[in-house]
């Protein structure tokens, strides 16, 4: 499933090339530096989108551009596949000089933003706007701030502020499943109630039970860290794409494939679509799907369940967050448009607007406007943050991602068995570390 959305989210591909990036001699208009008055002159802010949700953001920066006259922003989307193409985009541009002041950075590639020294500390803004980073984060998971700490900031200095952010739920269609005389969980439940749900659904209704895919966020790690597996160790210095755990979630991801509960890997396969036509029971989520079934006008009967568990509950999670270009020549107002993507008034106007992402701010991802129009029991996403687990991205994240979903394509569809293909997979991941 594409997480191609506006605003989309997080975790999931987006991954830093691992040759290193250059360090551009970037840099935007020269504009007033502040003393003396409000810094202005032009700021290039870059996220992942396409022209549709160029729209968007245009709407989104209509109250800064009225409040700051003095500033002439550039919300630039870079259209891409995914945040691995988007990654690329942005390093291109980088080494092409071309002046970026402000980049919207997924998970995976904020550690190696960092190392390669291509951001400007915050350290000394954050003093300089201490309430409002304080009201922010007071108002934020703590984890968000735990993770950037921990993951992307390798000389302990602080980088980055966190955006919006992705955990993994299962969609699941109460009309299938009422259909089938079943009831939608509303505790945890076992892989071995997952699949009888599915026999049941498949012999009284004929539709699937959810889907079999190899994206690394939404289906690869869903399965693993169910069932206490990942795909490196806790700190991403070692492989563990091959422990038992993990060949046990491949060996039942591809049984359910082999029983006819999810479809052939390979070809064209809309969820939401098929959800919204009664001919699929559920599918792995974050916030992004919520868009797809309001298009469809299928939320209703729809709500979100935890995904099933093996061993013990987990879902992975990414986040977006903003830094500063180094080579940004217009660093403070850069800083003034951060403060503007931490506000109240910004957390409200993305909460209504659409977006991919469960807001950063609590009280948006908990409020009526985020709930409303969207599938039942939404407020998971927030609650699942308890078990989550940040998607593993060590600095040569593209192709550990390319490594990760080419083993479990193989194993989900039989070409390979899954311990070699995850025992293959895993010393390719041990050499990527090195």
């Amino acid at each position: 499933m594409s997480r191609r959305n506006f605003l989309a989210g997080v975790g999931g591909a987006a991954l830093i090339p691992a040759v290193g990036l250059p360090l551009a001699g970037c840099g935007g208009d020269e504009g007033a530096s502040g003393s003396g008055g409000k810094a202005g002159g032009t700021v290039t802010f870059v996220y992942y989108g396409d022209a549709e949700s160029q729209k968007d953001y245009d709407k989104l920066f209509t109250k800064f551009r009225a409040e700051h006259p003095e500033i002439t922003l550039k919300a630039q989307g870079i259209a891409a596949k995914s945040w691995a193409d988007f990654a690329n985009a942005v390093s291109t541009r980088l080494a092409g000089g071309q002046p970026l002041d402000v980049v919207q950075i997924a998970t995976e590639g904020q550690r190696i933003f960092a190392s390669k020294g291509l951001l400007e500390p915050l350290d000394d803004y954050i003093k300089k706007d201490q309430s409002a980073v304080d009201a922010y984060y007071k108002d934020t998971p703590p984890q968000l701030k735990e993770w950037l700490g921990k993951y992307a900031s390798p000389d302990g200095k602080t980088y980055y502020l966190p955006g919006g952010y992705n955990t993994m739920a299962l969609y699941v269609s109460g009309k299938v499943l009422s259909a089938a005389g079943v009831e939608v969980p509303t505790e945890a439940w076992t892989w071995d109630e997952f699949r009888q749900v599915g026999r049941t659904i498949k012999d009284k209704t004929g539709a699937f039970l959810t889907g079999a895919g190899n994206g690394y966020f939404t289906d690869v790690m869903p399965w693993l860290l169910n069932n206490g597996a990942s795909t490196f160790n806790a700190d991403w210095t070692q492989a563990t794409y091959d422990s038992p755990q993990a060949v046990e979630a491949l060996t039942y991801a591809r049984s359910l494939v082999v029983d006819g509960l999810a479809p052939k890997p390979g070809g064209t396969f809309d969820a939401p679509t098929q959800m919204s036509r009664g001919k699929l029971a559920s599918f792995g989520g974050g916030r992004w799907p919520t868009n797809d079934l309001r298009r469809l006008k299928a939320i209703d009967g729809v709500q979100l369940v935890k995904w099933p568990t093996k061993a013990t509950p987990g879902s992975p999670v990414g986040w977006d967050a903003w830094p500063i270009l180094k080579g940004s020549k217009n660093k403070d107002a850069a800083w003034t448009l951060i403060t503007y993507l931490i506000s109240e008034q910004f957390g409200d106007t993305i909460t209504t607007g659409g977006g991919g992402a469960v807001p950063g701010r609590i009280s948006d991802a908990t409020g009526d406007a985020f709930l409303q129009n969207a599938p039942k029991n939404t407020q998971l996403l927030y609650e699942l943050l308890k078990v989550a687990t940040p998607i593993p991205a060590p600095n040569r994240g593209a192709e550990c991602q390319k490594a990760i979903e080419e083993a479990w394509l193989q194993g989900i569809s039989g070409t390979k068995t899954p311990q070699a293909a995850l025992s293959e997979a895993n010393a390719k991941l041990q050499d990527l570390l090195a």
